[in-house]
């Protein structure tokens, strides 16, 4: 057996950026800073993203079997929770306070609106940008929502931050939920990859 240990595939994320854009916007085709339509959601404390999968399934039993004979899949969830620093960014807020953005646009430097009595579903894509050097992780969300809001606390000795969990669902033409782009920045991993016959 081969031993494929190499210290250059460690990760540790020296940033953690979350853009947004509108529902089912196409993912950037490279790792540099996404345009225009996409927008960075501002500075994120150093815990950075905790992506999350829960899966869920049933086993089928039969008389005549001691084991199933089929397990169904019957959940499979994908989210993130994110805490962001930048109490006052518009699309900051407005994810947070679930109105749309053009709600949060000030005239002459100052905005009021409602908070929503009944929850808006509003959507949009996402992309979570990590990286190590050279070597970099994108996770694309083409269709997702904020699901839950941590609690709000303005602090006179901090900033105050903004806690949201994201829920991700299939995109336009079923397309899936999410997708992940690796760029292992010039790390060999031939190793990890036999010759086939």
């Amino acid at each position: 057996m081969a031993d494929t240990r190499n210290a250059d595939l460690t990760f540790g994320a020296t940033d953690y950026l979350v853009y947004a854009a509108a529902l089912n916007t196409v993912s950037p085709v490279d790792f540099a800073d996404p345009a225009t339509p996409w927008v960075n959601l501002g500075w994120i404390t150093t815990e950075g993203g905790l992506f999350k999968i829960e899966e869920e399934s049933k086993d089928v039993e039969a008389a005549g079997s001691l084991e199933p004979i089929r397990t169904l899949m019957t959940k499979s969830v994908k989210s993130a929770q994110v805490t962001f620093l930048e109490g006052l960014n518009p699309l900051v807020r407005s994810l947070y306070d679930n109105v749309p953005i053009a709600t949060l646009e000030p005239d002459e430097d100052v905005v009021t609106y409602a908070l929503p009595d009944k929850p808006n579903d509003l959507r949009y894509a996402f992309v979570f940008d990590t990286m190590d050097g050279d070597k970099r992780m994108r996770l694309y969300m083409p269709n997702g929502k904020v699901t839950e809001r941590g609690d709000e606390q303005p602090q006179t000795s901090d900033v105050m931050s903004v806690q949201m969990t994201f829920k991700f669902y299939k995109g336009a033409a079923n397309s899936s939920a999410v997708t992940r782009s690796l760029d292992y920045g010039g790390v060999d991993v031939s190793g990890f990859f036999p010759a086939t016959p």
